[in-house]
């Protein structure tokens, strides 16, 4: 590429580098009798100030959490605790987007981790192979510590400055359509990843990259 517009390859944490938990919830819902995607139908309802936005911007903890979710899907039908729900969120690292990782930061470019996350509880071990992962990045910017989350544009924004781009110098990965769509009105490149190998292979294209 000879002017390299993009400087920047900003990663989403769960769904991306990790495994989705999606799989995990209907794993959950099929074992207690629940209708299909009860929990992200939950997680989307109110969902700038539910307890699950609340819990991601440390505006509440684990256990008040574990209340709040129960009291909103009781509301929708279903009572589901949400200790519950924080233990379903544990997932397994693709090797795939590693390597993929890997081969975008020799490329020199800067890379981050944009994470809605929630405040750690010391009483769960740590996940070494994680814990790699997450030393590869330049930055990594959670909602738990910057009081925002994904979609809100300032995540975007703190992000960026962290970085030391601008949103038209970043291509951005992550699961969902409701992240990406601030990120791309803002001028980054946007890149869904619904297949890891697809959206690999996209990312390549742009960064005309071998990534295998």
């Amino acid at each position: 590429m000879s002017e390299r517009r993009v400087r920047a390859v900003l990663w989403d944490f769960g769904g991306v580098i990790l495994t989705s938990p999606f799989e995990a919830f209907n794993r959950y819902e099929e074992a207690n009798a629940l209708p299909t995607d009860f929990i992200r139908s939950v997680n989307a309802t109110d969902p700038d100030d539910n307890a699950w936005a609340r819990l991601e911007r440390d505006d509440i903890g684990a256990a008040e959490f574990d209340e709040e979710f129960a009291r909103e899907s009781d509301a929708r039908g279903h009572r589901v605790p949400g200790r519950d729900v924080l233990a379903l969120l544990a997932g397994s690292v693709p090797p795939e987007m590693v390597v993929a990782l890997d081969r975008v930061v020799e490329a020199g470019y800067a890379t981050a981790c944009l994470t809605n996350n929630v405040v750690s509880d010391d009483s769960v071990p740590a996940r070494p192979e994680v814990g790699e992962v997450m030393a590869r990045f330049d930055h990594v910017v959670e909602s738990s510590k910057v009081g925002v989350r994904k979609p809100e544009p300032r995540f975007y924004e703190i992000a960026c400055e962290k970085v030391g781009v601008g949103p038209a110098e970043c291509v951005f990965l992550d699961d969902l359509g409701i992240n990406l769509k601030p990120a791309r009105a803002m001028g980054m490149t946007t890149i869904k990843v619904e297949d890891p190998a697809l959206a690999i292979e996209r990312l390549g294209e742009v960064l005309e990259l071998d990534l295998s």
